[in-house]
């Protein structure tokens, strides 16, 4: 990996160049000056996804889920404590399938949850159905 890496800002979206060192020092970006890691999954349209998993060189872990969707319900704290374990050294995003329909068909989604790991720009590993933490982190570790 390069010594500065670029992480696109999860609040105003520019593409931030950060050495690689800076990354869990609370590095803020250039533009709006917010935290560019917030220990949170970041909800994601098809413009925001696409702009995060292309210009990012963190890798991106993708929870693609449902509201009405019980197993999603379940998953949703182990993703959102996943991100407080994994940032800054990967960004959590979410997609509503419900909301982002034409984004779930061109990725291919046939069940939720489905959990996808992107890094620069494509796809590397996929995995349907709920975990829990340490299966998540496992699986995580395994392909990022």
């Amino acid at each position: 990996m390069s010594e500065n890496l670029h992480i696109v800002c999860p609040h105003c979206d520019a593409i931030n160049r950060v050495p690689q060192a800076r990354l869990g020092a609370g590095a803020k970006c250039g533009v709006c000056h917010k935290p560019l890691f917030t220990g949170a999954p970041l909800e994601l349209d098809q413009a925001r996804f696409q702009r995060h998993v292309s210009k990012s060189d963190v890798p991106v872990l993708v929870d693609v889920w449902a509201p009405w969707c019980g197993p999603c319900k379940m998953m949703a704290p182990v993703f959102a404590q996943a991100a407080q374990q994994l940032e800054p050294d990967m960004r959590l995003v979410k997609i509503n399938s419900e909301q982002e329909q034409a984004l779930a068909g061109q990725l291919g989604i046939r069940s939720i949850p489905t959990l996808m790991i992107y890094k620069q720009g494509r796809e590397v590993a996929r995995m349907s159905g709920a975990m829990d933490l340490p299966n998540l982190l496992a699986w995580v570790r395994q392909h990022a």
